[in-house]
């Protein structure tokens, strides 16, 4: 079946509509900015900082937004027309997703320039935050086709929460249990690094590895993502 744009924005103008309706889903978006103007007002913030915003914002964002809007579909019934439309997979899922992108990315920017963050090559960190997206996107999509219903996707964003939007605050018990390394793996941590060496000059020899990392755990979600969605195509 031939890709078609035009089925696939038929669906984002869909969702950017019920996403301006949804006052809940909505509020989410206030969280990180402000947090953003907490920190704005302090001098000589650490690209730690910044990253805490970045990545609440991702997790707030990019995943909740994403996961409400697909549970939403499923609460309604209405996930199941989708499936049985003639759009395919990646007019659905695309469609889904632009929506969520695009709101984290002008959410992204207005928290940075509130708090101050000017990045040494705004190259590289886009390209950083953008694939760090897609891995919020695709596990966002994930939980909305697990979760029953929007309460449900709420439920669920706590623990993401605190491991992808705090999982930084791990590092620090790293050293000492030796069971925690696997945290040093995380797209979160990984986008840290990443923004600190970019930070201190670095070109990309030195913080390819980072990227890799945050794409590796993309093309897992993706994967998870397309068999559920393939599996509820059965189901439902």
């Amino acid at each position: 079946m031939i890709f078609s744009f035009k089925r696939m924005n038929a669906i984002f103008q869909k969702d950017l509509k019920d996403l301006t309706k949804n006052i809940y889903v909505g509020t989410s978006l206030l969280m990180p900015v402000l947090i953003a103007f907490m920190y704005g007002g302090m001098e000589d913030i650490s690209i730690d900082a910044h990253y805490l915003i970045i990545n609440l914002t991702l997790v707030a964002v990019a995943f909740f937004v994403q996961s409400a809007l697909i549970a939403e579909e499923r609460e309604k019934n209405t996930l199941r027309g989708l499936m049985l439309s003639p759009a395919t997979i990646p007019e659905i899922l695309g469609g889904k997703s632009l929506v969520s992108l695009f709101t984290t990315l002008i959410t992204i920017v207005l928290c940075a320039m509130i708090s101050g963050y000017e990045p040494n090559n705004l190259l590289f960190i886009g390209v950083g935050i953008i694939i760090s997206s897609f891995f919020y996107l695709a596990l966002g999509t994930l939980v909305g086709l697990l979760a029953r219903t929007v309460i449900e996707a709420s439920v669920i964003m706590l623990p993401v929460m605190f491991i992808f939007g705090f999982g930084s605050f791990l590092e620090l018990f790293v050293e000492k249990y030796s069971i925690l390394t696997f945290v040093k793996f995380m797209p979160n941590i990984q986008l840290i690094n990443f923004a600190e060496k970019v930070q201190a000059g670095s070109g990309i020899g030195e913080t390819w590895s980072h990227l890799a990392f945050i794409l590796v755990w993309f093309i897992g979600a993706a994967i998870l993502t397309v068999f559920v969605y393939k599996k509820r195509e059965m189901d439902d």
